[in-house]
């Protein structure tokens, strides 16, 4: 029995590990994309570091993207810019690997 607990132990510490990861990713993901709709609405240095923590935070409000997805939007929306939906989610797509490269980096 001793070898299964050891072996069961390992792959929960492994999901645990992949989860956290998973979490610090789309975390940054949030970060990159608030600092790219800060760029979008011309925000300052110390402007869009705020702005996008407030981005990160807004993804804890529900599983998935679209809390993250319906800030932004609105956001965009009170700045009257011109952005599609199709390009938000573009940029959040292209932001994921960045993202996951950050990370990896930086646990190295």
């Amino acid at each position: 029995m001793g070898t299964f607990d050891d072996r069961e132990r390992a792959a929960e510490a492994k999901f645990a590990l992949s989860e956290e990861q998973n979490f610090k990713v789309t975390a940054r993901r949030n970060k990159l994309l608030g600092l790219w709709v800060a760029g979008l609405m011309g925000m300052g240095e110390e402007d869009a570091a705020a702005y996008a923590k407030t981005v990160v935070l807004s993804d804890l409000q529900e599983v998935g993207d679209e809390d993250v997805f319906r800030k932004v939007r609105a956001d965009i929306d009170a700045a009257g810019l011109t952005v599609t939906d199709a390009q938000i989610r573009e940029q959040m797509a292209l932001l994921l690997p960045e993202a996951r490269s950050q990370i990896l980096s930086d646990s190295n």
